[in-house]
This record gives structure tokens, sequence and C-alpha cells, in this order.
């Protein structure tokens, strides 16, 4: 595709997204999941290059074996969910200000 197609198909869709109101984080992310493939990594050396564990070994790995690495050495760890936000439980049964006018003051 020339310069000029490109240029204008970027118009165009700039226009229709802002017609429909479609913001692009919305868009991008619509895009990002629909790619079929993208699987987490599971394996990762220090350069940042990836393996999701499928497949044929990639060849930076069968390098560091050979070398007398362990696959644990790249292997990275479980995601974990982040904790759901709520408000924090307090217990106040063993606070020694508690029902005092020291506790009833309002902080700022």
């Amino acid at each position: 595709m020339d310069e000029r197609k490109r240029d204008a198909m970027v118009a165009y869709l700039r226009r229709r997204t802002e017609e429909f109101g479609i913001k692009l984080e919305d868009l991008a992310l619509a895009i990002k999941s629909e790619q079929p493939g993208q699987t987490e990594a599971r394996y990762r050396n220090a350069t940042g290059d990836n393996w999701d564990g499928r497949g044929e070994m990639p060849q930076w790995i069968k390098q560091a074996i050979s070398a007398g690495q362990s696959i644990q050495h790249f292997e990275l760890p479980p995601k974990v969910a982040p904790a759901p936000l709520g408000k924090e439980r307090v217990d106040w049964r063993n606070d020694p200000f508690a029902g005092s006018p020291l506790a009833r003051t309002q902080r700022q």
C-alpha cells in the first residue's frame, strides 16, 4: 500500500471512530483479544525472548541447555490474581484508645 492510500485510510478510520464514539483504547483491546495463538509466556531469557512451552523448543533454550543451564532457570513465576480491593477490616478489640476522646478526633 502506498503512502497516500495509507494516509487516506487512517483519516477515514479516524473520522469513523469519532462518528461512532469508539476510543482508541477500546479498539486496541478488541484487536488484542482477537489475535489467535497469543498465550502467556512461560519461559523468558535476559534479552526478552519468550516461549510458551508449546511446540518446538526455541534455539535460545536449546543452546542454554546444551551449555549446562536448566530450563527451570528461565521459567516465569505463575501469575497470581490480585486480591479484590475492599475495605480493610480492623480489629478494634485490643485498641487501648477505643471509645476514648482521643479515638473520636477527626483527622485532616
